[in-house]
């Protein structure tokens, strides 16, 4: 089915099925963990600091309506909260609970574990190439920072 010598498909369908790969990993270690894709991606955002909702907005790829829908049913589940932004009296910031963080840090740990054997069958040298072919593809298409780097997370657990 469109696949060539070895099994090697072109750029297109092998960005299309690694995306795939991906999600379907990411919303596996979600459900582990009671969240679906959307609110997973939400508390890893978060992970780093509170941010505003159309800043939020932006970063996820959501539409207002969206995002707010999303905020709500995540506020209800006690992992996010609405403050006030200390720039602007009129503007919100969507911060992590406690309960949130501490389970944005269990999320993200398995999420990176899941995603760290993907490529598996792989030796360091082609890990290491993967992620500099992917590092460009990211940051010529100016990808926002909704999955931080491992060693980038400032996770402690508490708020």
């Amino acid at each position: 089915m469109g696949n060539g010598a070895a099994g090697q498909v072109g750029v297109v369908a092998a960005l299309v099925r690694t995306a795939f790969l991906v999600d379907g990993v990411y919303a596996e270690a979600g459900r582990a963990y009671g969240l679906t894709p959307q609110q997973g991606q939400l508390l890893c955002v978060l992970l780093a600091q509170p941010y505003g909702m159309s800043e939020l907005g932006e970063t996820l790829g959501l539409a207002k309506s969206s995002l707010t829908g999303l905020v709500d049913r995540t506020v209800r589940r006690g992992l996010v909260r609405r403050e006030a932004d200390p720039r602007d009296g009129r503007a919100v910031r969507v911060g992590l609970t406690d309960e949130g963080a501490a389970l944005a840090g269990k999320f993200y740990a398995e999420t990176c574990r899941r995603v760290e054997a993907l490529p598996s069958g792989l030796s360091r040298v082609e890990r290491d190439r993967l992620a500099v072919l992917l590092s460009r593809v990211v940051v010529d298409n100016e990808v926002p920072e909704v999955f931080a780097e491992v060693t980038k997370v400032p996770f402690s657990g508490v708020d």
